[in-house]
């Protein structure tokens, strides 16, 4: 059987490594946008050094076709990762609520307070 400080300790890792996949997808969510941001930019340029703005166009670059697919996957991407974001700020917030119970139980346990009131009432006329 664990001791309340190893499940204390078990917890609080738990939600710290939570805690870091949640950082982790949100900084893959804002580097797949900027990458999506720059070729927007590198589209455009090349939109405007052909002259050819219509993607259906014979003569369209093939460079800004390309570029535009990657774009499109790179922002598919970041949807799916938002959802994951999602369920993983979930589960962050649950384990980090779970840590606070177990933690504020453990300091109640050590720290012997009276349970109810007629156990403080009591211990008040005791001293």
């Amino acid at each position: 059987m664990k001791s309340p400080e190893t499940a204390i300790r078990a917890l609080r890792f738990e939600a710290d490594e939570k805690a870091r996949r949640v950082e982790d997808l949100e900084q893959m969510i804002r580097e797949f946008e900027q990458v999506a941001t720059d070729l927007d930019r590198q589209i455009q340029a090349e939109e405007d050094r052909t002259g050819i703005r219509d993607s259906s166009h014979f003569a369209y670059s093939t460079f800004a076709r390309s570029a535009a697919q990657r774009r499109e996957n790179l922002l598919n991407s970041a949807r799916g990762l938002r959802e994951r974001l999602e369920v993983a700020v979930r589960e962050r917030d649950e384990a980090v609520e779970q840590m606070s119970r177990v933690s504020v139980t453990e300091q109640r346990t050590h720290t012997g307070r009276p349970r109810n009131r007629s156990d403080r009432q009591h211990g008040s006329q005791l001293r």
